[in-house]
């Protein structure tokens, strides 16, 4: 069963604020979406860390992932599979809170990343980038 409850960090709030000025997209479950889909395409595993749930930013599985959670969590099932990791709910938790703080963190820190356009290139042809 996917996660309940979904609450980011303080700093990926202020990073998420920058995305949705930069974007233009308002919606903090549309960019936590594209931030997970982000960081599951990296070929390196994220780094184990803690992030604290410090922050108002606050959404349910459902809201996160639509009427696509089977795949998001599908993609996340198989993402811990191929880096050799456990898939019982605690890891599945773990590793969704990192890929999605990873995530936030590249789209924020990359310079290409200005408009909502330089995120949908990016979809189109992550080498572009």
């Amino acid at each position: 069963m996917p996660l309940e409850n979904i609450r980011v960090s303080r700093q990926a709030r202020d990073q998420l604020i920058t995305l949705k000025r930069r974007t233009g997209i308002t919606q903090w479950n549309t960019l936590c979406r594209w931030a997970f889909c982000r960081s599951l395409a990296e070929p390196t595993p994220p780094p184990a860390a803690k992030h604290p749930a410090d922050s108002n930013v606050e959404m349910t599985w459902r809201t996160f992932a639509g009427q696509h959670g089977d795949l998001y969590w599908s993609l996340l099932r198989q993402r811990c599979h191929a880096d050799g990791l456990a898939l019982d709910e605690e890891t599945l938790a773990q590793q969704f809170r990192v890929h999605l703080h990873r995530g936030i963190g590249y789209l924020v820190g990359d310079r290409n990343m200005r408009t909502i356009t330089d995120l949908i290139d990016y979809a189109v042809d992550p080498t572009a980038a």
